[in-house]
């Protein structure tokens, strides 16, 4: 199997009272896992943009408008593959408490689920998840560095969390 490179991308988690949506992911990266919806941003896109339009895509149906995005996280994956190179896919990470449409499952992500944001299913989730999402969740904006091995199966080392008061303006990439 191909090893997948990506270097900006964005992650949208789908919520409503204490319940987050996850889905299980059917290709490339962190296939084989519960995952939040996104992908990655496009030439000329901001990371808002390309979170739009990842969910429409991915569940076949959700709209997600613009000033309903709450960003919760700045993630930079320090990835190392197989044969010892290594690549940071930053990924944009936002919350969003109101849409519309409905959810459906895609070639991509499978089993929408609603978990209790106080009980997600990190065993069966990307292995740094469980070191920064319940803080993103409970509210506060974090930049994280996370270290992963081929594949992103297991952490090399432990994953670096900050919390900050907000982000930087959003840039076309």
């Amino acid at each position: 199997m191909e090893e997948k490179v990506l270097f900006d991308a964005t992650a949208l988690f789908l919520a409503k009272e204490d319940d987050i949506l996850l889905a299980w992911k059917m290709r490339k990266i962190n296939k084989d896992r519960w995952n939040a919806y996104g992908g990655g941003i496009e030439k000329g896109e901001l990371p808002s943009e390309c979170v739009v339009r990842e969910i429409g895509e991915e569940t076949g149906g959700i709209v997600v408008k613009p000033q309903d995005l709450e960003k919760i996280a700045i993630v930079d994956f320090h990835n190392t593959k197989s044969d010892g190179s290594t690549f940071v896919c930053r990924v944009h990470t936002y919350i969003a408490r109101k849409w519309t449409g409905e959810i459906h499952e895609t070639n991509e992500m499978t089993r929408p689920t609603w978990f209790k944001m106080n009980a997600l299913p990190f065993d069966e989730m990307p292995p740094a998840d469980r070191d920064w999402i319940p803080l993103a969740l409970e509210g506060k904006k974090v930049i994280v560095k996370a270290y992963l091995g081929p594949f992103q199966k297991e952490k090399l080392r432990e994953t670096e969390v900050a919390i900050v008061d907000g982000f930087p303006e959003e840039i076309r990439l």
